[in-house]
């Protein structure tokens, strides 16, 4: 199996840009569809982006679709999520999340999740 660590959080302006990395120990990442999620205070834990065990396939969730972008290194064993422009309402402990078996962009449907990292935004 594999285990995630995510790094990449802190506070940033809006409009500013931050990049989190999630690295895979154990089991490479390859093997896995993996994804973002972020949970905000007070809220349940939601999908952000998921990227495809080949690559071949992205998908974001409609808030951050042109501003978020995921992608993978399978030579460093590490997914990364670039986001851009960021907003008030992107505040939130983002987490990495892998899966061998994709089904849906629901929390359930992952098996592997990091501890997350807290990313908040200012106004």
């Amino acid at each position: 199996q594999v285990q995630l660590v995510e790094s990449g959080g802190g506070l940033v302006q809006a409009g500013g840009s931050l990049r989190l990395s999630c690295a895979g120990s154990g089991r490479a990442i390859a093997y896995y569809a993996m994804g973002w999620f972020r949970q905000a205070p007070g809220k349940e834990r939601e999908f952000v982006a998921r990227l495809s065990r080949l690559g071949a396939v992205t998908e974001y969730t409609e808030s951050v679709k042109g501003r978020f972008t995921i992608s993978r290194d399978n030579a460093k064993n590490t997914l990364y999520l670039q986001m851009n422009s960021l907003k008030p309402e992107d505040t939130a402990v983002y987490y990495c999340a892998a899966t061998m078996a994709y089904r849906e962009n629901d929390p359930g449907s992952f098996d592997y999740w990091g501890k997350g990292t807290l990313v908040t935004v200012s106004s």
